[in-house]
């Protein structure tokens, strides 16, 4: 099988807050120590909804990934890298659209949603059409095998996996195809080669899921094996072609608990957001004038604190203890506002402290975010190129 890689990637945004750190970078960090991830920086993405007025790319893509960084990102754990300095994203794009169907793109849910939501703006462009084909170039480039997505981005998962599946059925089935997986099994040895070729029968004739696993597990453990002897057999296996790109699968991740000042979705366009950067005096005056519950007027109103954004704040930095507090506090006029707001900005202040502090040390030499991404763009580009080899010479376009 190949290997289990995750993919994701943010556009750039500039410097990030709370809400990007509960949401994405806590999930990074701790997939990161679970298998090789690569994190990029979607920046032709960007140009999809904002080609008119693009800005200094560069410097907020910058921004953003010293964020990363400082919120516990490890280049040496991950591979962080531009989108657009591995070009082989563009040309697997270019590629997969000669044999994508219109009506693929169009049916995608966020198309209109969108459209609906940016009415502002002219997204009357292939760019923003063509874009969730982008997304699936990102991913199958790298035969990424997960995708840490939220609910509303399973359809692009999807629909990334459909155009998979229709590339290998176009393209995986090359001249002689069926005598070269023969030929690859018997190099597993006769004993394996024929478990193999049985455990393959009763899934294509009987539809056994376990055979199918059981016969993918066996040729994991083929060492010997070239990779394009290996792709013939994992589609062989299934009775399709070879597998050239991969099947991503979405890897659920939880939506963040964590809502803005104002109990809305935590955004710097709605200017209800605490940055990772943040100065401390700024961060404390923000919380403390946050909006609370409107029945308490007085002090000595009672209050309910599911209807006050603090509480929010409270369900992600406070523990059992301090909730049970908080709500008999409120409930009973038993604290004022001020006195429930502060162990928020204690918890808060000492989440960022850390993170401010590792963003010093990129913020005084910019030369180290530089060489980080230049490293990762080298990784990066060495797989995308892996991949483009194989896919050029499938589509018949690999011209020695």
């Amino acid at each position: 099988m190949f290997e289990t890689r995750v993919l994701s990637g943010m556009r750039p945004t500039g410097a990030l807050h709370l809400g990007h750190y509960h949401g994405v970078l806590k999930n990074w960090v701790k997939l990161q120590a679970e298998y090789p991830c690569l994190f990029f920086v979607a920046d032709w993405h960007a140009l999809t909804t904002d080609y008119e007025k693009p800005g200094a790319l560069q410097d907020v893509g910058t921004d953003m990934v010293i964020d990363w960084l400082a919120s516990g990102v490890d280049p040496n754990q991950a591979t962080i890298f531009v989108q657009s300095l591995v070009p082989e994203h563009a040309e697997l794009h270019l590629l997969l659209s000669m044999m994508t169907p219109l009506g693929w793109l169009e049916r995608v849910p966020t198309y209109k949603d969108q459209q609906e939501k940016l009415a502002d703006k002219d997204l009357t462009t292939y760019g923003f059409l063509g874009y969730p084909l982008l997304q699936a170039a990102d991913i199958m480039i790298y035969r990424a095998k997960y995708v840490p997505v939220g609910e509303d981005q399973v359809p692009h998962i999807e629909f990334t996996r459909e155009l998979a599946r229709r590339f290998n059925h176009l393209y995986g089935r090359e001249a002689g195809y069926e005598d070269k997986a023969k030929a690859a099994v018997k190099k597993m040895g006769s004993k394996k080669a024929r478990l193999f070729n049985e455990l393959r029968t009763k899934f294509l004739e009987s539809g056994d899921g376990e055979a199918l696993k059981r016969a993918q597990a066996l040729l994991d453990e083929q060492q010997n094996i070239p990779r394009g002897d290996r792709e013939r057999l994992y589609g062989w296996l299934e009775g399709s072609g070879r597998k050239i790109l991969v099947e991503a699968e979405a890897l659920l991740t939880e939506a963040s608990k964590l809502t803005g000042l104002d109990g809305q979705k935590m955004s710097k366009s709605y200017g209800n957001a605490i940055g990772l950067r943040e100065e401390p005096e700024s961060v404390a005056k923000k919380i403390k004038t946050m909006p609370t519950d409107p029945a308490r007027v007085k002090r000595t109103d009672p209050g309910t604190p599911e209807k006050c954004p603090v509480w929010n704040m409270h369900l992600v930095y406070s523990d059992e203890d301090r909730q049970k507090w908080v709500r008999k506090g409120c409930t009973t006029a038993g604290i004022g506002c001020l006195e429930c707001k502060q162990p928020v900005i204690d918890a808060v202040l000492a989440e960022l402290a850390p993170i401010r502090e590792r963003a010093q040390a990129y913020l005084d030499d910019p030369t180290l975010v530089k060489n980080i991404l230049a490293d990762g763009c080298d990784k990066a580009r060495a797989l995308a190129t892996e991949t483009m080899r194989e896919v050029r010479e499938a589509m018949g376009l690999s011209y020695n």
